[in-house]
């Protein structure tokens, strides 16, 4: 691929963040990540669109970000709206201030979008992927569950309307939840998954900042049925500043670590394979399309 440096601004139902990176072959190299916390979710999920306060304040922020990323020398910067954009009545008016604000593309992704991006963006970072993958990717609003080959990318997504955030702001309130709440989120999960049944794949990953939680937590290289299910008693345990503290995480991710924990266990249990934990994302999945629209466009 052509030596260029792009930018990716995620705009999530917890956070911004900001991935300025190149290429190395088939794999993206980070050169730079930012990420700021703004919980557009919440909003989302209590109003049912974005409040005018929340949009330019997340304006302001992929300004800024925006402007890092020029000085670092990126080619092109993008915008991508991931679950807060699909679920508020006001996503695409969000998203077309994101754009004029900032002054580069913005798009809201679809669930099979934001699907096809996770996966190609974990398996690129895979040294030797084996010939069929199937990827978990939780994030705050949604999850997607992806199963693909190396031969004709990811082929089957499924999306599931339900993320960690959601899931929190549902039943898991209380710090800690009473066991009557997290038997109703397990319960809620459960049927959110009914009707998700993937083709066997050879791996199994998760992605994204639950995932990595996760690992620091169950100090694991996969996220199995047992570890997951440690994972969950043990979350529902503690205070969330004792999770933040005990396992070096920021505050934001605490709060909805328990929520993540079961949808991963859920999407775990359907997929039938242990989650490794994925290096790459759908940050990286979008890097990569950038990377190789500038190589075509170049020649």
């Amino acid at each position: 691929m052509r030596r260029v440096r792009v930018a990716i601004i995620d705009v999530g139902a917890n956070t911004l963040r900001l991935l300025v990176a190149g290429p190395s072959g088939q794999q993206v190299v980070s050169v730079r990540e930012e990420r700021e916390a703004l919980r557009l979710g919440e909003e989302v999920e209590r109003y049912g669109y974005i409040t005018s306060p929340k949009c330019v304040q997340a304006a302001e922020i992929a300004r800024a970000q925006t402007r890092r990323a020029h000085r670092l020398g990126c080619e092109r910067v993008e915008i991508v709206v991931t679950s807060p954009g699909r679920q508020s009545a006001n996503g695409d008016e969000f998203a077309e201030l994101l754009s004029q604000t900032a002054g580069v593309p913005a798009r809201v992704l679809s669930a099979e979008e934001e699907g096809e991006l996770a996966w190609d963006g974990a398996v690129a970072a895979l040294e030797e992927p084996p010939a069929s993958v199937a990827v978990c990717d939780i994030g705050g609003g949604s999850t997607q569950v992806v199963v693909g080959t190396l031969e004709s990318g990811p082929a089957w997504v499924r999306s599931v309307d339900l993320g960690s955030m959601r899931l929190t702001e549902r039943f898991l309130t209380g710090d800690p939840p009473a066991a009557e709440a997290l038997e109703s989120a397990r319960a809620e999960a459960a049927e959110a998954f009914s009707a998700i049944v993937p083709p066997m794949a050879l791996l199994g990953l998760g992605t994204g900042g639950t995932a990595r939680a996760l690992r620091k937590l169950t100090g694991g290289g996969v996220l199995d049925g047992q570890s997951l299910e440690s994972a969950i008693e043990r979350l529902a345990s503690l205070q969330r500043a004792k999770i933040a503290k005990r396992f070096g995480l920021a505050p934001q991710r605490a709060a909805t670590l328990l929520a993540g924990s079961i949808l991963f266990a859920e999407a775990q249990r359907r997929i039938g394979l242990p989650l490794g934990v994925a290096s790459g994302g759908v940050r990286e999945g979008c890097a990569l399309a950038l990377f190789r629209e500038s190589a075509t466009a170049y020649g």
